[in-house]
C-alpha cells in the first residue's frame, strides 16, 4: 500500500486525478492491521477508479490534525482535492464497497 507524507499530501491526495481513500494508520492499531489486505484487494480491483493510499498518523501530524482525525483507522475520501466521505472503525471489504459506491 503506498504511503503518503505531510510533505506529499497535496501532490499525491489533493492534486489526484481520481478519487483518493485515505487510510490514517498507526503502527499499534491492531483494526489497521486489519484493514491492510482488504485496502490491498480493493486498491487492485478498483486502481482504475480509485486511488489507495496509508498516511500514518504518528509520523505525519500536520495533516492528521488538519483533518481532525482522532481514531484509527480513520477513512477519508477525497476528491477534487477536497474530503467528500469520512468513515471510522475497521469493515469489511463487501461494506467498504457499499460506502464508496456514491464516490466512485
Amino acid at each position: 500500500m503506498p504511503e503518503v507524507t505531510d510533505a506529499d499530501f497535496g501532490a499525491e491526495v489533493l492534486g489526484a486525478d481520481l478519487p483518493v481513500l485515505v487510510e490514517f494508520t498507526a503502527d499499534w492499531c491492531p483494526p489497521c492491521r486489519q484493514m491492510a489486505p482488504v485496502l490491498s484487494a480493493l486498491a487492485s480491483e478498483e486502481g482504475e477508479r480509485l486511488k489507495v493510499v496509508q498516511l500514518n498518523v504518528d509520523h505525519n501530524p500536520d495533516t492528521t490534525q488538519h483533518y481532525k482525525v482522532l481514531s484509527m483507522p480513520t477513512f477519508m475520501v477525497f476528491r477534487g482535492g477536497e474530503p467528500v466521505k469520512a468513515m471510522v472503525g475497521a469493515r469489511p471489504k463487501r461494506r467498504l464497497l457499499e460506502e464508496l459506491s456514491d464516490v466512485l
